[in-house]
């Protein structure tokens, strides 16, 4: 039997609350300041797009601030080392940790665990995420009119972007966490990134999994293993993702 005092720990030793110094992180490597960027961004935007119901509302708070600290700092932080930067970025990526407490991530994180020889996490997952925002796009209108005009004032996607809907506004928001990684000389693609053909057959397979079955659910358009949706679409996202091309992406059918 358990006992449960010793479940019991003492108030007093307890910590009312957390003290964050991002101070500590301004001489951090310039890899791991993207890494972490790129990281809070996937955790923003990937629990956004599966968002739904009650939370809704919530989780569309945590991303709106989360991404404007994020996209509109990243650079700075990674080309300049601002003391003011570094801090936003912090924040910033601290609401993405806090994003993941209340909801799920979804295929770029799913993807990310088969690149882990070529790619760190969070770069894989900023790879990853603009071809899930295209896949994802019928589906997650609110969220793309949300976080476009972010883009816009990050200088990330044209102004005209504002007027756009449907999967032309997915592949504009898409295109513009495309150019993010290009201004920040990293890859846009799979390819690119030096990962091989191999390692879209590793995420197909690891995308039927069932103990990760719950990334699928996650998915604001989920995918069945069982009905094929993996080799249907998921395929064409990842070969778009390995190629750059948008075109390989097709909406699945309702």
């Amino acid at each position: 039997m358990v006992d449960q005092k010793k479940l019991i720990v003492d108030e007093a030793v307890v910590p009312g609350g957390a003290l964050f110094d991002y101070g500590v992180t301004y001489d951090a490597p310039r890899s791991l300041v993207l890494d972490g960027g790129l990281d809070g961004i996937a955790h923003l935007w990937e629990v956004f797009m599966g968002a739904s119901g009650a939370g809704y509302e919530k989780i569309k708070r945590i991303a709106s601030v989360g991404m404007e600290l994020i996209l509109g700092n990243l650079r700075a932080a990674v080309a300049d080392r601002e003391a003011e930067a570094f801090t936003a970025l912090g924040l910033g990526t601290d609401l993405g940790g806090y994003a993941i407490m209340v909801g799920g991530t979804n295929g770029p994180h799913l993807g990310s665990f088969s690149l882990v020889d070529v790619l760190s996490h969070g770069r894989a997952c900023a790879i990853l995420y603009p071809y899930y925002t295209a896949f994802f796009a019928e589906e997650i209108q609110d969220q793309l009119r949300t976080i476009a005009p972010i883009m816009e004032r990050t200088g990330l996607i044209d102004v005209r972007a504002a007027g756009l809907s449907g999967r032309a506004l997915g592949d504009a928001v898409a295109e513009g966490m495309m150019r993010l990684n290009g201004s920040l000389s990293f890859p846009t693609t799979l390819r690119e990134a030096g990962a091989t053909e191999g390692h879209l057959e590793r995420m197909l397979e690891a995308a039927k999994n069932p103990q990760l079955r719950m990334k699928l659910m996650n998915m604001p358009v989920p995918m069945d293993p069982e009905a094929g949706d993996i080799e249907r679409y998921m395929a064409g996202v990842l070969k778009a993702a390995y190629t750059g091309d948008l075109r390989y992406i097709t909406a699945k059918e309702k």
